[in-house]
C-alpha cells in the first residue's frame, strides 16, 4: 500500500535528481565554454600574423570565460568549472561531499567535448593546429617535472584561496566573478611559459585526449598538483580567516 509519506519521499527524490541534473548540465556547459574560449584563443588567435593576441590575450580569454560564465550560471551550480575548485570547496565545507563526484564527471565531460569539436573541424578540413599542441599542458624544456608540479600546486592554492575569499559571506557581494576572473588571468600571465597553465584538471584533460602522446603521459601531473593545491587552500583558508564551515549544494 502506497502511503502519503512514501509519495512525498519519492517526490523529494525526483526533485533532488532534477535539481542535480540542472547543476550538472550547467557545469558541463560552463566547462565547455572555458576550454573552448581559453584553449580556442590559444590555438586560433594567439599566433595570428600581425594581429595575434599572444600570451596576454590568451590569459585574458581564460579569465573572461570564467567571469562571463560565473554571472550566467553561478546561481544554478555555483560555477565551479574545475574539479580542483570542487575539491577545495568541499574541503573548506562549502560544498556537499555527495555532489563532488557527479560535478567532477560533468566538468570532465564538458571539457572533453572540445575533442569532439576538434575532430569535427579536422574532418571538415579546417585542420586545427594539433602540431602546436592544441593548448595542451606539459612541462617545457626549461622546467623539470618537479618544478612544474610545485608550481601548479602553488598557483592552484592561491586560485582557491582567492575563490574562497571572494565568495565568503563577509566579502562584498557581486564582485566574486570579477575577482576570480582577474585572478585566473594573472595566473596565466605568470605561468603560460611554465606549464601552459592548468590549475584545472578538466581543462587539461580535453586537449590531452585530442592530441594524445606526451600530453596524455603528463596529464596525471595536472590532476595531482591542482587537487593538492586545492586541498591545502581548503584547509588553510578557514584557519587563517576564521570562516565557519557551511555545506551547501551550490556555492
Amino acid at each position: 500500500m502506497v502511503t502519503s509519506a512514501g509519495i512525498v519521499s519519492v517526490s523529494y527524490i525526483l526533485l533532488g535528481l532534477r535539481v542535480l541534473g540542472q547543476h550538472l548540465g550547467a557545469e558541463m556547459f560552463g566547462t565547455f565554454w572555458l576550454v573552448l574560449g581559453g584553449c580556442g584563443s590559444a590555438v586560433l588567435a594567439a599566433g595570428y600574423p600581425q594581429l595575434g593576441i599572444d600570451f596576454a590575450g590568451v590569459a585574458l580569454a581564460f579569465g573572461l570565460t570564467v567571469l562571463t560564465m560565473a554571472y550566467a550560471i553561478d546561481h544554478i551550480s555555483g560555477c565551479h568549472l574545475n574539479p580542483a575548485v570542487s575539491v577545495g570547496l568541499t574541503v573548506a565545507g562549502r560544498f556537499l561531499v555527495r555532489d563532488l563526484v557527479p560535478y567532477i564527471a560533468a566538468q570532465v565531460v564538458g571539457g572533453g567535448r572540445v575533442c569532439f569539436v576538434g575532430d569535427r573541424q579536422r574532418r571538415a578540413g579546417l585542420r586545427p593546429r594539433v602540431a602546436s599542441g592544441f593548448a595542451t599542458n606539459g612541462y617545457r624544456v626549461h622546467y623539470t617535472m618537479i618544478a612544474a608540479l610545485m608550481y601548479e600546486v602553488v598557483v592552484t592554492f592561491f586560485f582557491l584561496f582567492v575563490i574562497l575569499g571572494a565568495t565568503d559571506s563577509r566579502a562584498p557581494a557581486g564582485f566574486a566573478p570579477i575577482t576570480i576572473g582577474l585572478c585566473l588571468t594573472l595566473i596565466h600571465l605568470i605561468s603560460i611559459p611554465v606549464t601552459n597553465t592548468s590549475v584545472n584538471p578538466a581543462r587539461s584533460t580535453g586537449p590531452a585526449l585530442f592530441v594524445g602522446g606526451a600530453a596524455m603521459e603528463q596529464l596525471w601531473l595536472f590532476w595531482v598538483a591542482p587537487v593538492i593545491g586545492a586541498v591545502i587552500a581548503g584547509v588553510v583558508y578557514p584557519l587563517l580567516t576564521g570562516a565557519k564551515k557551511q555545506a551547501l549544494a551550490a556555492v
